[in-house]
Order: structure tokens, then C-alpha cells, then sequence
């Protein structure tokens, strides 16, 4: 049912990069959950997809613009899945991502720049920990952010055995004691949920699931009992072990970022709410270069389950429509977003081609590096504002916040004469 495939696009084809969105759905055929430039050409645009088989509901229809005055805000991305420098292993864009928010009214990002297992880096109240199927969603015109007050949080556990139910259960016990979540209930499948672990020829990491039906009637069970936003915990099949020990090397991409968001993509697609998945156990048998890992890898080292930050991140996760049973702190439109700040070697995601398409302004951090080549030069996109690290790039927010033109504060300063 879930398929992930790489498709090649003639650039003779498009219009436009900022077209590519129109052509993807023509050419993958069916539901597509998410997709990416993973490499772009002198003739081609290479794409990489995630499909599922089979049609949801209604799709959504676009929002009625509106505008929120004094709401600044900034959209952060850090993809999952293509080893990015910062942010690409656990939590470790948590420093940057507090910069950047303290920069404007609400930093929305997703929720691998702060996850790290038992840690988390939400230290700013105004960080908004979105999911990347809302965020797609939301870049695209398609949904709104209703920021709540608190959302009623359910748990899909895979079914596992018993030493492993009591680290799960005392986890959301510590959640709901010392975070305050309202973690309101919680489903164990009977069966396997089955998420894969697979590798895309780009060498950036996706994934599929066997048993979608399990996932599926287990949200159903959670949302009939008024959760609002949906937590999952499971194992991850096919892992290369070979790939972890290098990521916790600092070599490597992640390998579980990608199944992970497969799985969230699909929740998220088909309940339209906001949800996260951890691994129900980290690996704690790998056979390590060093039993001190790499620095930005240490917070799922250190932590036998990945499950607390999510169940703490989805506490205040942002809703894509209005629910009857949550009450709305804030509301954000696409028309609030000041800038996107995004690594530069990944600028073929739904969000900066969206944002390219209404001139928002478009930041690429070139210190974050990714195993992806698909950068301003390669993608003929002029517009993108460069900056060399986050830094530079809050510089560049507080600059467009206060209205100045950036070329102002640069050197050398050109001249004007009649």
C-alpha cells in the first residue's frame, strides 16, 4: 500500500521550479503523503515520494486568507531523514531553533529540531512543535495553525512484551506527574504496526509500514474516546545497524527519521490531527566505535525509550482546523510568516516552494549541511537570501522585521545617481 519511489521530471516540462507541485500529483497517481527534490540536473528534476494506495476523504480545500496583525512569524525547517548537521540527530537544533524564536511572536518547526528521547528543547513558550504533514498542509494554503491551550493526547503502543509496556507506562506516568500532559488514554494494538526502515537511492531515509489498518483502528478508538492529538510508539524493522553506528558517529543520517515520518504523515493525512511517533525502545546492542557517541546523538543514547518528548511536544501541538473540544490561544495564518529558514542544500520541500510562490522571504543556512545537493545555485533561484549560519540568519529576521532593506546593512553599498 505505501510505496516510496524516485521520479525524474524534465525541466523542458515545468514552467517553473515553483511549479513543481501541480506536476507531482500527474505524475506520482495517487495519494501522495510526501515528497521532496532530492537532486536537480542540468535537464532534471529527480523527486522522491511517498505514496499510499488508497484515497481518504475529502480533500482539503484552501483557507480564506486572513490576516492576524502584530503576529510575527518564522517557519524552521529541519528535514528529517538527510542527515542535517544540526538538527538531523536528537534534538540537537534546540539551541537555534530558541534563537530563532526569540527573534518573533511564534517560531514553528518540526518536532525533530527539539525531540531528544527522555529530553526536549522546548525552552521558549512560542515555539510551535508542528508535525510535517501540517506544515505542508499549512505552507500550502490549506490549513490554518490553532494554536490550543493544551490538547487531549492519546497513545498507540505496539503491542510488545512486558518489561517493555512498564518503561512505556512509567514514561507517560512521569509525562502526566511532572509535565502536567492530559494524556487521556491509551490503545496496545494486538498486532504488529510494522514500520520499515528503507533507504532512497538519494541515500536519504523513508519508509513503510505493513499493517496500516492496525494504525488506523487504533486512531479511531483514540479519537471516539475525544483525543486530539495522537502520539505513537513502535518498533522499527530492517534497521541497517551498520548506518546507526555511523550516525552516532556523527557520520550518517538517521535511519529512523524517515519511517517516523511516513508514519505521522499518514496519521496526520487521514485524521487531521496532529501526531508524533518515537521508537518504543532506542538500541541500546550496537556495537559502538565509542561508548561516548557523538554529541548531538547523546539525548537518544542516553534514553532507553524515544517516547517523552513527543507526548511533551504534542501537550501544545497546533490543530489544522477548529475541534468543539479545544479552546484556541492564537490562531496563525500562512500570511504571518515573515521567513522560512531552511538548510541550503534542501530547497525542494513543499514549504519553500510555497513560500518562493507568495515572496516570503526564503533564508538557507549554509552550516547545516545535508547529504542533498539541491541549493540556490542548482535550483536558478536567485531570490533565496543566504546566510552562513543561524546567527546570521536571526540578523536577517530582526532586519526584515523592522522593515529594512537588507542591502542597507551589507557592504559595499551601491550608489544611486541620476
Amino acid at each position: 500500500m505505501i510505496e516510496n519511489r524516485q521520479y525524474r521530471i524534465r525541466k523542458s516540462e515545468l514552467t517553473g521550479f515553483q511549479n513543481l507541485p501541480e506536476t507531482v500529483g500527474g505524475v506520482a497517481g495517487k495519494t501522495v503523503l510526501r515528497w521532496y527534490v532530492s537532486q536537480v540536473t542540468k535537464d532534471e528534476i529527480v523527486l522522491e515520494a511517498t505514496t499510499y494506495g488508497e484515497q481518504f476523504d475529502e480533500p482539503l480545500s484552501p483557507v480564506v486568507p486572513r490576516y492576524n496583525p502584530g503576529k510575527s512569524a518564522v517557519l524552521s525547517l529541519i528535514p528529517t531523514g538527510i542527515g542535517c548537521s544540526i538538527g538531523g540527530f536528537a534534538g540537537d537544533a534546540a539551541p537555534v531553533t530558541n534563537l530563532l524564536a526569540s527573534t518573533v511572536d511564534y517560531l514553528i518547526t518540526n518536532p525533530n529540531s527539539v525531540n531528544a528521547s527522555n529530553f526536549i528543547g522546548l525552552d521558549s513558550d512560542n515555539i510551535v512543535y508542528t508535525d510535517g504533514c501540517s506544515l505542508d498542509f499549512f505552507a500550502q494554503g490549506l490549513a490554518d495553525l490553532y494554536l490550543p491551550y493544551s490538547n487531549k493526547v492519546g497513545l498507540i503502543v505496539e503491542k510488545s512484551d512486558e518489561r517493555t509496556l512498564d518503561i512505556v507506562f512509567n514514561i507517560v506516568n512521569v509525562a502526566r506527574a511532572v509535565h502536567g500532559i492530559n494524556i487521556t488514554d491509551v490503545v496496545v494494538t494486538e498486532k504488529s504496526i510494522g514500520g520499515r526502515c528503507i533507504e532512497n537511492k538519494s541515500g536519504a531515509f523513508v519508509g513503510t509500514i505493513d499493517n496500516p489498518q492496525v494504525l488506523f483502528e487504533s486512531c479511531d478508538k483514540l479519537i471516539r474516546n475525544g483525543v486530539n492529538a495522537i502520539a505513537i510508539t513502535s518498533s522499527i524493522q530492517e534497521l541497517p545497524l551498520d548506518a546507526y553506528v555511523k550516525h552516532f558517529a556523527g557520520e550518517y543520517p538517521n535511519p529512523v527519521g524517515g519511517v517516523e515520518a511516513v508514519i505521522s504523515y499518514l496519521t496526520t493525512t487521514r485524521f487531521r490531527v496532529p501526531s508524533a511517533h518515537a521508537p518504543i525502545l532506542n538500541l541500546d546492542q550496537l556495537d559502538l566505535r565509542n561508548n561516548i557517541v557523538d554529541a548531538r546523538g547523546a539525548g537518544e543514547h542516553a534514553s532507553p525509550s524515544g517516547l517523552a518528548c513527543i507526548l511533551i511536544g504534542l501537550q501544545r501541538a497546533p490543530q489544522i482546523s477548529p475541534r468543539t473540544n479545544v479552546r484556541v490561544a492564537d490562531i496563525l495564518h500562512w500570511n504571518n510568516i515573515l521567513a522560512v529558514v531552511t538548510p541550503a542544500s534542501c530547497l525542494g520541500g513543499i514549504p519553500v516552494i510555497y513560500a518562493l510562490r507568495h515572496g516570503i522571504p526564503v533564508i538557507a543556512v549554509e552550516e547545516n549541511r545535508t547529504i542533498l545537493d539541491v541549493s540556490k545555485s542548482k535550483c536558478e533561484l536567485p531570490e533565496i537570501i543566504e546566510a552562513r549560519n543561524y546567527t546570521e540568519a536571526a540578523g536577517i529576521i530582526l532586519a526584515l522585521k523592522k522593515g529594512l532593506n537588507l542591502e542597507s546593512i551589507a557592504r559595499p553599498l551601491n550608489t544611486l545617481r541620476y
